[in-house]
C-alpha cells in the first residue's frame, strides 16, 4: 500500500490556490480552491465517450476524511469536486487500509487502489445518479506484486461495493457532511 497525504497545494497545474483544514466531529475537512488553473482536468471513464471537467478556475476539491479508524483499519474518504458555480461535478471515494491525521492537520491514508466515482444527478446535484468502481487494474497489479494479499483485495472489493450501494441509495454519510459544510460552513 502507498501512503498518501491529501495536500493539493503543490499541484503543478494550479498556480494560485487556497487550502484549509478543519476538524469536525469524526472527520477532517480539507477545502482546496483553485483560483488559477493552467491546465484544466477532464476525465473519462470506461465505457463512456463523455469527458467530465473536474478542475478549472474557481473549482473546489473538498475532502471529508474520517478520523476514527486509525492505522490498519479499512475505510474510505470522500472528495467532492465542485465547479465555479458551486455545484458538485463528481464524487470520488478513496478506499483505504488505514488513515490518520498529521500534526499539521492534513489527513493521510494507506491507499488500497480501488476508488468509487459518482456522478451527480443533473437536477439534484447532491444526489448521486451513477457510480463506477475504478482502478481495478491497479489493485490487481498490487496483488501480483505482493503489496496486497488476495484476502485484503477481496475485502477491498466488498467495501467498494458497499460504498457504491450507499452512494446510489443516498445513505453515504460523508456526502451529507460535505453538503452541510458547503451550504453552511462551520465557523
Amino acid at each position: 500500500m502507498k501512503r498518501k497525504t491529501f495536500d493539493l497545494r503543490p499541484w503543478a497545474r494550479v498556480t494560485q490556490s487556497t487550502q484549509t483544514a478543519l476538524a469536525v466531529p469524526g472527520y477532517v475537512i480539507v477545502d482546496f480552491t483553485a483560483q488559477t488553473v493552467i491546465r484544466p482536468l477532464e476525465v473519462s471513464r470506461s465505457g463512456s465517450t463523455l469527458r467530465h471537467l473536474i478542475l478549472d478556475d474557481g473549482y473546489r476539491w473538498i475532502r471529508c476524511h474520517p478520523t476514527g479508524a486509525g492505522e490498519g483499519v479499512m475505510g474510505a474518504a470522500l472528495t467532492v469536486q465542485i465547479n465555479a458555480a458551486g455545484q458538485p461535478v463528481q464524487f470520488y471515494v478513496d478506499i483505504h487500509g488505514g488513515e490518520g491525521v498529521y500534526e499539521d492537520g492534513l489527513p493521510w491514508h494507506d491507499d488500497l487502489y480501488l476508488d468509487v466515482v459518482g456522478d451527480p444527478d443533473e437536477t439534484a446535484r447532491w444526489t448521486v445518479a451513477a457510480t463506477e468502481i475504478i482502478d481495478a487494474d491497479e489493485l490487481e497489479e498490487a496483488v501480483e506484486a505482493g503489496l496486497v494479499t488476495p484476502d485484503l483485495a477481496a475485502r477491498t472489493w466488498d467495501h467498494a461495493r458497499q460504498i457504491e450501494a450507499e452512494l446510489r441509495a443516498g445513505t453515504y454519510a460523508p456526502v451529507g457532511v460535505l453538503r452541510r459544510y458547503v451550504e453552511d460552513p462551520y465557523t
